[in-house]
């Protein structure tokens, strides 16, 4: 019996999850004139591609995917080896001060962007970093590395040092070490990280908004966000932009979904 509960219960949230996307996808495949006669809840007669076309072409969203695509596979990238390399000192050389410097990193992660937005809007600007796709990478790849550093330091206390003993005694120094027993064996959760870290910031909004105004550094929220501000458009046009918009992140996940779950059953099993 409750296994028949669960599994209802499965079904029910991954049609509530799911219920959102249906409808755009339905919406971006109608034509103007079905969706003004049925609805937003009908389904089309036909597959109506003109809506994507349409879209794809105002916005130069080739460009704006390569963009994101950049910026977000670079932050990624760099946020987990500068989050590797300061929890290391962190959490297993114990630099002086530990405490305080995670706290420092804790603290960083709740402010808010609206309070980081003139600062580093003045710093972009003063460095010629302003509506450059570097500035907006080094930027996100602090803020990303913040939160890295604090997790992989809490992570790395607990790093046995019977691997670390035995590392030692074989004649490895303080990088071999690194790279060839603590990244290994961390690699589950840097698989999590990297995950976390190129969705977050493939969906990153406000600072791409303030920092990105041209066309060519701009990303696909920033690009769907100005559309849509500067220039009406039909539902089913507006319904093709959501879908051209989520589909490369939901294609990532899938593919490292196997990524994900092991550094979750990883965690877990530890």
């Amino acid at each position: 019996m409750k296994r028949h509960l669960t599994l209802w219960s499965l079904i029910v949230l991954a049609v509530v999850m799911l219920a959102p996307f249906l409808v755009v996808a339905l919406n971006a495949l109608k034509t103007p004139a079905e969706y003004a006669a049925d609805g937003p809840l009908s389904f089309p007669d036909g597959v109506y591609l003109q809506g994507l076309i349409d879209f794809w072409v105002r916005v130069g969203f080739g460009q704006k995917l390569l963009n994101s695509v950049v910026i977000s596979g670079s932050v990624a990238v760099l946020a987990v080896v500068i989050s590797v390399l300061n929890a290391y000192a962190l959490g297993i050389g114990r630099v002086r001060g530990r405490t305080w410097i995670l706290v420092a990193f804790l603290i960083a992660n709740t402010l808010p962007q609206e309070a980081l937005a003139y600062p580093l809007y003045f710093l972009a600007n003063e460095t010629g970093l302003y509506d450059t796709q570097l500035g907006v990478i080094i930027i996100f790849t602090i803020i990303q590395a913040a939160f890295g550093t604090y997790l992989l330091s809490s992570t790395y206390v607990g790093f046995p040092h019977e691997l670390l003993e035995a590392a030692y005694l074989d004649g490895a120094n303080k990088w071999q070490t690194l790279v060839r027993v603590v990244v290994p064996i961390s690699r589950p959760t840097l698989g999590v990280l990297f995950v976390f870290f190129f969705i977050w910031t493939w969906n990153e909004f406000f600072l791409p908004l303030i920092l990105l105004i041209s066309n060519d550094t701009q990303t696909v929220p920033v690009a769907l966000g100005v559309l849509q501000g500067q220039r009406m458009m039909d539902a089913t046009v507006t319904s093709a932009s959501a879908l051209l918009g989520v589909i490369p992140a939901i294609a990532f996940f899938l593919i490292f979904q196997r990524t994900l779950t092991r550094g979750i059953t990883a965690g877990a099993v530890k």
